[in-house]
């Protein structure tokens, strides 16, 4: 196996020491070429070293983390964030569908995206995921959804999603241009995801649906029918939720 270059970018000595022993110490395979303290040396190193993966710590003075794809013109690297907890930050992460690891750094998530990475360097184009992850974190709004598809990744306006429904391990996206996409992501996923965008609603074990295009309601029935004429359904327990959502939206 041909050894991973990666460079470490953290504001904090101790920070850069702990993460680098523990690579070196599990993970043989990856060559730490740089550490840096912050963005603009960092940008200097990618360019002197071409590496594979970036450690990029998001909490730095100066420049944030994730404003390093302001100075870069193509991202041909993967970019692994480290960060303290913070609610909206690691939301858009999942929703950009970008690795990070939250510290004190756990050896089995550190070991679980080293995991991941060799099949992702070879997709190229991360330079959207990571300017929609910007404008994610500094809005702290949630427009557009990154979903694996076939080797590739999918940028998807959240409001082109008429509705989801679970099929096992997987999902099925129906989305408003009449396509349909299957992707390996489960239904309490897609529920985490979006808990903070009030115009989803889980309706059902197997559905999630955009209020936002809802056609008719048979409560007789239990079942709901969605723009492209989709017909979803609706647990009877959920009745009364589903109307006060109905009318709040």
């Amino acid at each position: 196996m041909n050894k991973i270059k990666a460079i470490i970018v953290d504001d904090e000595q101790w920070a850069r020491t702990v993460l680098n022993s523990l690579l070196e110490k599990d993970f043989n395979h990856i060559e730490v070429v740089a550490k840096c303290e912050d963005v603009l040396s960092a940008v200097e190193q990618i360019k002197l070293h071409q590496p594979d993966v970036i450690f990029l710590d998001v909490q730095m003075p100066e420049y944030a983390g994730f404003e390093l794809v302001n100075f870069i013109d193509e991202i041909n690297f993967e970019i692994i964030f480290v960060t303290a907890f913070d609610r909206y930050a690691i939301k858009a992460f999942e929703l950009n569908a970008v690795d990070y690891l939250v510290k004190p750094i756990d050896r089995k998530k550190l070991s679980s995206s080293i995991d991941k990475l060799t099949s992702k360097l070879e997709q190229k184009g991360g330079l959207d995921n990571y300017h929609e992850l910007l404008k994610s974190i500094k809005d702290k709004s949630y427009n557009k959804i990154v979903l694996p598809e076939l080797g590739n990744r999918r940028i998807l306006e959240l409001d082109s999603i008429i509705a989801i429904e679970a099929d096992d391990t997987y999902c099925r996206v129906y989305l408003t241009n009449e396509k349909v996409i299957t992707v390996s992501k489960t239904l309490k996923y897609f529920e985490e995801l979006l808990e903070d965008n009030t115009s989803f609603f889980r309706s059902h074990r197997s559905w999630i649906i955009n209020l936002k295009y809802i056609e008719t309601y048979n409560k007789s029935e239990n079942t709901i029918t969605m723009a492209r004429n989709i017909k979803t359904m609706i647990s009877r327990k959920k009745n009364d939720e589903f109307e006060l959502a109905i009318k709040e939206y």
